[in-house]
């Protein structure tokens, strides 16, 4: 079982749970700053390790007319005044062409789950050096990853990590299957539970995705009670104004009482391991 150092947090199945959270975009410097400066407090008192996350582009937005973010430069100058605050971050790429700038500032890489396959976008982010975490695709299994850690391998990535973020259930629905985390932990390496995006319902806005935030505590509570390296949650100040994903995101509010009981169950889970 391998862990994986990202800005100095240690990720791992068998450590303490490390949130990867923050907006879904970027919206601004002082609002990158403030929202992770809250998140990183409450990830202090509770014992948790934090890697800050937001995209600077929705590039697979549903509408063409929807938000997409600040773009490639003005997102990165956000993300490195987070980074200078001595908090780790990640974000999305979605062209190859963007990986080796991105790596200059970000410390864990990101691949949408829709890319997950993209041979020449995985090999150009192994190629950086910086460690990969790749959102599992809504149409793969859990055992179809191993192919994906394959690909990370042969190009020597600086460390894998693979998120379950739901598979797709009929239309505009995605189920979580609590046993795909388990699955990809046989690959020996580290595995997150996005709680936010599973519960989506994609393209059910007609011109945008919904969802259900209710939801996202009760499948993060769940995966963390199986013993996982981290969790990975999405929140916004008032998320019913966020430029994206709204309907999942969690209130910044109910962030430190939601972390501080995750962290009681990755406790127990810890404490006990299961394994298959």
């Amino acid at each position: 079982m391998q862990s994986v150092d990202v800005g100095g947090v240690s990720l791992g199945n068998d450590r303490a749970l490390t949130l990867i959270a923050g907006p879904c975009q970027l919206q601004g410097a002082d609002h990158a700053q403030m929202i992770a400066g809250t998140l990183a407090e409450a990830c202090r008192a509770a014992g948790a390790g934090l890697v800050f996350k937001a995209s600077f582009d929705k590039a697979n937005r549903t509408s063409g007319a929807s938000a997409r973010g600040p773009g490639l430069d003005a997102g990165l100058a956000m993300l490195a005044s987070v980074r200078a605050m001595g908090i780790p971050v990640t974000t999305d790429v979605h062209d190859a062409v963007q990986c080796p700038e991105v790596a200059s500032v970000v410390d864990l890489i990101q691949i949408p789950a829709f890319l997950c396959r993209q041979t020449d976008l995985l090999m150009a982010a192994a190629g950086t050096g910086r460690p990969v975490n790749v959102k599992k695709g809504q149409f793969l299994s859990p055992w179809d990853m191993a192919a994906v850690v394959t690909k990370l391998e042969a190009a020597q990535a600086g460390g894998i990590v693979l998120t379950e973020r739901g598979s797709s259930f009929g239309y505009n629905a995605l189920v979580a299957d609590m046993r795909g985390l388990p699955v990809m932990a046989q690959t020996g390496w580290p595995v997150v539970m996005d709680a936010t995006h599973a519960v989506q319902t994609p393209g059910s806005a007609g011109t945008g995705t919904g969802g259900d935030r209710r939801f996202a505590p009760m499948l993060a509570r769940a995966a963390v009670s199986l013993g996982i390296a981290g969790v990975f949650l999405e929140t916004h100040e008032d998320p019913d104004s966020a430029p994206s994903d709204g309907a999942n995101m969690i209130a910044l509010a109910e962030m430190p009482a939601l972390i501080a009981s995750l962290m009681d169950f990755d406790r127990l889970a810890k404490a006990a391991p299961l394994r298959l």
